[in-house]
Order: structure tokens, then sequence, then C-alpha cells
């Protein structure tokens, strides 16, 4: 790879994450089991500003794993152009979800999974911290958040 262009500034990076989180439809998401199996699956979400959403069965091991672990590591893009996110989880089942997000999941993506069957969650992952980066001429500057805190 040949870097022609100087590293965004951290400020501009913050742009570029939070458009990807509005505009984006699939993130990875990374989760492990209790014996530390690791799980890596495409799953829809939305972005409330401050939030992702994101919906699965729960009898899944992606399901299972977000709910006991109540840790993930999503991610978007590949690594020439990546955000990695680490987030806290919070399972809400059917009765439980807030309808702003039920509601802006289906009009995102045209499902809301909970109507469909009993068996799908939400999730809500609340960063932790956020790192967003183009190659390795930009990996000093990659952490844009931590401990729940933009640090731009």
């Amino acid at each position: 790879m040949t870097i022609t262009g100087s590293p965004r500034s951290p400020e501009r990076r913050k742009q570029d994450v939070l458009a990807r989180l509005e505009r984006e439809e699939d993130i990875w998401v990374a989760t492990a089991d209790a014996d530390g199996v690791p799980f890596l699956v495409a799953l829809w979400f939305v972005w409330d500003g401050e939030s992702l959403w994101m919906s699965t069965r729960i009898t899944n091991p992606t399901g299972r794993n977000l709910r006991d672990g109540a840790r993930t590591r999503p991610a978007l893009g590949d690594t020439r152009d990546v955000v990695l996110i680490d987030g806290d989880v919070e399972t809400f089942g059917a009765q439980d979800v807030p309808a702003a997000a039920s509601a802006a999941f289906e009009a995102k993506h045209g499902w809301d999974p909970v109507k469909d069957s009993p068996s799908y969650a939400y999730f809500r992952v609340r960063p932790r911290a956020v790192q967003a980066l183009h190659g390795v001429h930009e990996m000093p500057g990659r952490h844009l958040m931590r401990d729940g805190v933009w640090v731009v």
C-alpha cells in the first residue's frame, strides 16, 4: 500500500465515524462464549446518536453471547478503512424494547424482528471505546473515545 495522503485530523475521523454509523446498514459483531470460543457475524444495526441497536435470535450463539457476556466488539469496514467499537451490551426482549428503537430499526431496514418471532431480541451497545483509521499511517490518533467519552 502506498500512502499518498496525510492522516485525517481527530475531528475529521469522528465526523467520518458518525456519518458511517448513520449510513451503514451492516456491522461485524464479535462475541465470545463462556469458554472463550469466538463468534463473528454481520448484523443489521441502527445508530441512535448514542448507542448501536441490533437484533438477532436470543437462541443463537451470538444472541446468547451478547446477553450473557454483556460485551462486544462491533466493527465497520475493512482493514484499510476500519472503525472498531468496544461496547457494553444490554438485552431487550419483545416486550421491553423501547418503541423508538424498534421503530428506527424498522424504518431503516423495513423489518422489526420481534414482530417476526419472539425468539428475536434487541441489543443496545453503548460504546466504551472507538478507534478509526485508514491504514497504518493513521495508527497514531486512532482512539476517538475512551471510557465512554469522546476524546475529540
